[in-house]
């Protein structure tokens, strides 16, 4: 005989089948939140005790008379609560609020989920949707990389020139460009002129250039000047570093904003992505993202010794001569929050990082009772497409005292303005300015519509894949679709757990051939089962040799295909990385539940020796 009737094939161990079975039920847990709906809730509070209370009937009303569909709506004595059964209505419902009813009442919302109380005490979330599926904007901006340059030679112009009026060197001139802008950024470079200073002096001079500024190559042209410029690698790296510092900055912002699921990279050269899925206004959105905010310090011209002079004329019209050199910046600025002084005037505390702070004490240490000038800028597109920077002066204050680290801005226009420079500032400044080229809002009615024809495209799959694997493999053609089941609910789970995954439409791709790809592991595993029965093994044994020797087939087909994944996340953006993700995390979950729970559903349904079995008889 070939078999032995006595001997029994390997089986699971119980502490395997616990683990497998504690897994799935975590997993199934995780996924439970997907199951329930986001909704938003709106709460209107009385400005003040001689407001009139709203009555249900009056918004119930309201709302009929606009075709808003309002899922509940309470009233308190405090406040009015009004839950919306449709989250595309959010804006609508929103403006509808404060057109009616802003003066007497403040309007909140806030977005809630039904789920269980013991759901939220595990902290779980459902899966994050991506712009395709849950609507939301989308911004393309370009980086002005050039520009940035630009006013880093600018700033080294004027510590040149204040070097040589520090140590008394007459007669120095230095020119940027030629005088040109709008030169690019690999021919930009400064023009030292020197035509009656003495050979030691300039020797001096440019040494101490050299030590400050070390990356910069001195080519002297004639008797009297020398060309300052940047290698080419030097301006290609600090290219590269601006654009990382401008994407720290962009992400800091969106973190800001509160949104989580938004999507920041870097597209070509000199520009960056960004997607936020589920803003519901795109023009607040626009103006936190778009703003080139950068804010610096400077003391009056008539205070200092002044290499260059800027004319400025603050909000009362007063004309003011600034000293070109910036004490110091908004890069120096490690937190901004907002509040109120003594007399509830709204201004921004600020606290600098250890450099700031040391310019900080130094300047205010040696200007006590003089004047610093809080100057903001930000760079925007006019109807020429020409970049425009726009500064105005925020704040002209007296220094009372030596101060350090921690000062504030204050005499702020509203509550309001504080806020979102204190949002800007904590963000950080930007090294270059940066411009919306392209925006594009996607609405949350074609977010759902995508949604529901995915659901169909992955539904029609799996019902087609379940009939044929019941009617060829019979028996364990029910096991594979009750292992192709957890497989999905094990995958949705497993995105609801990673903080980084955003299910997108490219996703939903993924799924189904997630499902593909989890039917060919069983379809692999069944036919090997076949052949070891017509070899003459009995029906256990051929089950055990069918796993077995099926398994490094899988995985080397699995691992090929990981890879491909892995790589298509790694250089892939947007929708792609979405499918990348999906199809990475299909291969974890599709062998875990085609092999190993799989096997573990055969072993408990199928315990003799019976025959037939896939039409073979033993």
């Amino acid at each position: 005989m070939m078999n032995s009737p006595t001997k029994m094939p390997y089986r699971y161990f119980k502490w395997q089948n616990i683990l497998i079975f504690a897994t799935l039920l975590f997993l199934l847990i995780s996924a439970l939140p997907n199951l329930y709906d986001d909704k938003v809730k709106f709460h209107l509070s009385p400005i003040n005790a001689s407001v009139q209370k709203i009555t249900t009937i009056e918004l119930k009303n309201l709302f009929d008379k606009y075709n808003l569909s309002i899922d509940e709506i309470s009233t308190t004595r405090d406040k009015a609560s009004i839950t919306l059964s449709n989250k595309i209505d959010k804006v609508t419902v929103n403006n509808l609020l404060s057109d009616e009813y802003k003066d007497n009442f403040r309007i909140e919302s806030v977005v809630i989920n039904n789920m269980p109380s013991w759901l939220v005490s595990l902290d779980a979330k459902p899966i994050k949707l991506g712009l395709d599926l849950s609507g939301g904007v989308l911004f393309v901006l370009e980086v002005d990389t050039k520009q940035a340059l630009f006013d880093r030679l600018k700033n080294i112009a004027l510590e040149i020139k204040t070097i040589a009026m520090e140590d008394r060197i007459r007669g120095v001139t230095v020119v940027q460009n030629n005088g040109n802008k709008q030169i690019d950024e690999t021919n930009q470079n400064l023009l030292v002129k020197f035509p009656h200073s003495a050979k030691n002096e300039i020797d001096t001079l440019f040494n101490k250039i050299k030590e400050n500024y070390p990356d910069l190559t001195q080519q002297k042209d004639k008797n009297n000047q020398v060309t300052l410029s940047f290698p080419s690698q030097k301006t290609s790296q600090f290219r590269q570093e601006t654009m990382k510092q401008t994407l720290k900055t962009m992400r800091g912002r969106i973190e800001e904003l509160g949104i989580t699921e938004a999507v920041t990279l870097q597209q070509g050269k000199n520009h960056i992505r960004i997607e936020l899925p589920g803003v519901n206004d795109p023009e607040e959105a626009r103006r936190i993202i778009g703003a080139t905010a950068t804010l610096d310090f400077y003391q009056l011209a008539e205070n200092s010794k002044a290499a260059g002079v800027l004319r400025m004329i603050d909000e009362n019209g007063r004309k003011l001569n600034l000293n070109s050199k910036v004490v110091f910046s908004g890069s120096n600025i490690k937190h901004a929050r907002a509040g109120q002084d003594q007399m509830s005037m709204p201004l921004v505390n600020l606290t600098l990082d250890a450099v700031g702070g040391k310019k900080m004490s130094q300047f205010s240490k040696q200007n006590v009772g003089n004047t610093m000038v809080t100057v903001f800028s930000e760079f925007y597109r006019n109807a020429q497409d020409k970049m425009v920077k726009k500064s105005k002066v925020i704040n002209v204050a007296t220094i009372q005292q030596h101060l350090g680290s921690q000062f504030s801005i204050t005499n702020m226009s509203s509550q309001q303005a504080a806020q979102e420079l204190s949002l800007l500032l904590r963000a950080g400044s930007l090294t270059a300015p940066v411009t919306i080229v392209k925006q594009r809002t996607i609405e949350a009615t074609l977010g759902i519509d995508n949604i529901n024809n995915g659901i169909k495209a992955l539904s029609v799959g799996i019902g087609i894949t379940l009939l044929f694997m019941i009617f060829w493999y019979r028996t364990l053609g029910v096991i594979a679709n009750v292992a192709l089941t957890l497989n999905l609910i094990s995958l949705l789970g497993l995105m609801s757990l990673l903080p980084g995954a955003v299910l997108t439409l490219p996703g939903i791709a993924g799924l189904v051939l997630t499902v593909g790809m989890a039917v060919d592991t069983n379809v692999l595993i069944f036919e090997r089962i076949k052949e070891e029965l017509k070899r003459g093994h009995k029906v256990l044994q051929a089950i055990e040799q069918g796993y077995k020797s099926a398994f490094s087939t899988i995985l080397d087909a699995n691992i090929t295909t990981m890879i491909t994944g892995i790589i298509l996340y790694t250089i892939g953006n947007g929708p792609v990385k979405g499918f990348a993700l999906i199809l990475c995390l299909g291969i974890l979950t599709s062998m875990f539940t085609g092999v190993f729970v799989s096997k573990a559903l055969t072993n408990m349904v199928i315990r003799k020796n019976k025959t037939p079995l896939l039409g073979v008889n033993a």
